[in-house]
């Protein structure tokens, strides 16, 4: 049962909704993962998976809506911009194998 952070009454509490939030957090990266992964089927070069304008648009989008949502600006663009580097190196990778092996 989620309980407002409020309505949170001991450190115990506070930690319970914050694993429940990982949690859900943890099964959304891995819903996305699983889009990049196709997104590399896809690619037919490891170049392809390194489009600075698109990732600076991510960007823009992503810093407006962490303001929107009263989540620090710089924190939103540092988890993505790190999440993005994470998957244009594992479409480089996914799309060089695939490669090596045609």
């Amino acid at each position: 049962m989620t309980k407002p952070p409020a309505k949170c009454k001991t450190k115990e509490d506070v930690r319970a909704e914050i694993d429940r939030i990982d949690q859900s957090l943890l099964a959304l990266f891995a819903e996305r993962h699983r889009y990049v992964t196709r997104m590399a089927q896809i690619k037919t070069d490891p170049h392809e998976a390194y489009d600075k304008a698109r990732i600076e648009a991510i960007i823009v989008r992503q810093r407006e809506r962490a303001e929107d949502m009263g989540l620090d600006e710089d924190q939103a663009e540092l988890i993505w911009r790190t999440l993005i580097d994470w998957n244009v190196n594992y479409e480089k990778g996914i799309i060089a194998a695939r490669r090596r092996d045609d």
